[in-house]
Parts: C-alpha cells; structure tokens; sequence
C-alpha cells in the first residue's frame, strides 16, 4: 500500500501537452469521464493534497493504455487511475462485478453444463433477465464454454511426450484457453513441439485483469503473489515463460508492480509472448519454420492495445508475413472497445461500441478471410460486431505450417 502524500509515478513529468485525452478512446464517446490528464497527473497533485478530491468517475478508464503509449514524457497515466483507484476508491464489487472477475470460478461451475449455460446465455429471454437484474447488456454476446479443456488435452494427448525434449518452456495458458479456447493451448504446444520445444504448464491462477478492473484489489494481488511465486520457481529452471494472450502477460509484467504493488522483478524479463519467443529463435537463426505451399489466407490483423503498450504487434506481423500464401493488412491502430469485462456493463455497452466502430467498419470494408489478434477479449467484441472470426496468431501459424517438415527441419 502507498504511504500517504506520497505516489510512485513520474507524473511530474507531464508537460500538459493532452496528447493523452486526445488519444483517449473513452473521452471521445463518454462525458462522464474526466479524461486521462485530469484524472491521471492533474488528478494525482490534488489526491496527495487530500484524498477527498478522489473522483469515483475514475471507473470509466478502460486501462487501455492508449495515453501512455501517446504520452512523450512517459508518465504511467493509466497506471495513477487504477492506482488511485485502489487507494481512495469507496465502490463496492456488485454481484455482478465478482462473478464477471471470478474467470476460474465461473469456468469451472460452467464446465459441467456447458451446452446447456451456453443456450441459456444466448437466449433472448435469459438475455432480458440477465440485463434487468444483473446490468449486464442484453446487446452482448457472451463466449462459449467448453466442456472439455485445455489442461484435460494436454495430460491426456500431449504430457507424457514432452519429455522428449532437452529445451522446454514453460507454458502460461490463462482462463479463455482453458475454458473457451483449448485450441489455442493445443496449437501451442503443437507449434512449440514442432520446433523442438518442450512444454511443461503452470500451477497458475488467473493472472488478475479482469479483478484489477472490477476493483477485486485483495484477490488480484492474491493471484499475483502466486503467480510470482510460481514463475520465480519455472526461471530458477530455466524456463522462460510463454503466454498467447496479450492482456495477460501485459498484467502479469507491468500491472503487478505498478498497480498492485507486488515486486516481480526477478521474473518479468522472462515473461513473454509466444510471437515474440518464436521470432527470435528464427530471426537467430536457431529455428526453421517451414510452412505449406497451398496455404491462402487473407488476413486482416488487429493490434490489441495492451500488445500496442508493449510493442510486440511487430513480431506476430513479421511472422504471420513469413507465411508465404497469406495477404496480411495491418489494421489501423484502434481500440475494439471491449476492454475485458468493461463492454459487458450496461452502463458501459454504448461508449464500448460506438468506440470500436471505426475498427469494425475498416474491417468490414477490407473483407478478410478472417481477422488475427492475441487478445481473446478483442477476439469476442470483433466477432460480436462483424461476424468476422477472429484467430490467434499461434492457432494461424499451427494451420499454416507443415509441422512434419517443420520438425524434420528442426531435428537435422
């Protein structure tokens, strides 16, 4: 917890440019929202004055991290909202809020009654029901669960083989490739495999995004505290740690010690996307891809903003590029809107659209063979609004490379 009058940002360093709330996607649609300048810097001078000039208006930051990338000073903007959030802020999760940040819990209790939730969800009367009682919009398509998963593929198809590799990473899966998504956990383990790669998984929870929004503060830095634990244990291995959502391995490296306090500097170098991971490997030379002749695509890709802060879109360009029959159009930089749990909110449901309508309409105009994102929550707000499906980079790169090659390429 912050000491009082005292902030751990740089935010004197502002130079009251507003290149921030012109950059911010929320101003533009939202009045209520003081905007990233006054709610971050400015905001940030009066709150260590006296706390009572704390603006509970703060809940509207999507934490997109659009004013830091802008921000020519580097100053943490989205950073001081949520911190300032956490240490002034009087809201008390509703209902609601728990059950949209409790991924895990919710997975789990889904799981057995998947085809039947799934049903339920998308219905029109449960849907009304679901809008009046819990403020969840009656316009938002909610993802699918899964009844069987990643975790339960891997030990049963996939565990006992990768003992068979001397290089082995370790894999940080997260709760919509466990519970949505298995097939981007087994195209991962397909793809890393086909390098000669090991995969060896995490006793991991949730890495927290989705509390941190809802201001879940105890449980997120709970689940930080033991996620660190966990990846300090996998780097004393070796290991680096691999992940293929964007959002959670942004959390997991910069939010952690900068919203929620908890130190993972022995780890967070060795956190990383798996585009990230395989472009080094074969910029270095030290792996082969070969990929298949008759593979065609048109492919529109998707920056998500977390991956924007971290400046990792190039990589999942340079690779998906590297396919030979695949036309890639870099979509311009712009927010989907969805911001994890924030575009489910009634409240929330019209700025969330009316801010992801210049990308929907570009992707509509380009007609795509389908869209590419590292953001499984990019993924369902793109999906929702254009009817284009949206793939992960590793699930693109598993369908396009000829694995026997690829592994007969790697083990010459």
């Amino acid at each position: 917890m912050q000491e009082k009058n005292v902030s751990f940002n740089n935010f004197e360093q502002c130079i009251k440019c507003t290149i921030c709330t012109a950059y911010c996607p929320v101003v533009a649609v939202n009045p209520h929202y003081p905007g990233p300048k006054q709610a971050g810097p400015d905001g940030e001078r009066l709150r260590l004055k006296n706390k009572f000039f704390f603006d509970e208006n703060l809940k509207y930051c999507m934490n997109c991290k659009r004013c830091e990338v802008a921000c020519p000073s580097g100053v943490k903007i989205a950073d001081l909202i949520h911190s300032a959030r956490r240490r002034y802020g009087h809201d008390i999760p509703e209902l609601r809020d728990r059950i949209l940040a409790s991924t895990d819990f919710m997975g789990k209790f889904a799981r057995p009654v998947a085809p039947l939730a799934n049903f339920i969800a998308a219905s029109k009367p449960a849907k009304v029901v679901i809008d009046v009682m819990m403020d969840i919009d009656r316009g938002r398509t909610f993802p699918k669960y899964q009844q069987k998963g990643f975790i339960r593929w891997f030990k049963k198809e996939a565990a006992d083989k990768q003992d068979n590799y001397s290089k082995k990473v370790a894999f940080f899966h997260g709760c919509s490739t466990e519970f949505q998504h298995p097939e981007v956990g087994k195209a991962f383990v397909k793809v890393m495999n086909a390098i000669g790669y090991g995969v060896e998984l995490l006793d991991e929870k949730c890495c927290g995004v989705a509390m941190i929004s809802n201001a879940m503060w105890n449980s997120a830095r709970r689940h930080a505290e033991h996620n660190v634990k966990v990846f300090e244990k996998a780097v004393s291995e070796g290991l680096p740690i691999v992940g293929v959502s964007s959002t959670c391995i942004f959390t997991m490296r910069d939010e952690y010690p900068d919203v929620l306090d908890v130190d993972n500097s022995r780890v967070r170098d060795s956190l990383t996307m798996v585009e990230k991971f395989l472009f080094e490997l074969v910029d270095s030379g030290a792996v082969k891809l070969v990929f298949k002749e008759d593979y065609r695509a048109r492919i529109a890709y998707h920056v998500p903003c977390h991956n924007e802060k971290l400046g990792w879109g190039i990589f999942t360009k340079a690779l998906v590029g590297m396919i030979p029959g695949v036309s890639l159009t870099v979509l311009d930089s712009a927010c989907c809107g969805m911001a994890g749990t924030y575009g489910f909110k009634k409240e929330n449901y019209k700025y969330s659209q009316e801010i992801g309508s210049r990308l929907f309409e570009q992707i509509k105009s380009l007609a795509p063979d389908f869209v590419c994102c590292e953001c499984e929550t990019c993924k369902w707000q793109i999906e929702m609004s254009t009817g284009y499906t949206v793939l992960n980079p590793i699930v693109i790169l598993a369908d396009a490379l000829d694995l026997e090659a690829t592994v007969a390429a790697n083990h010459a």
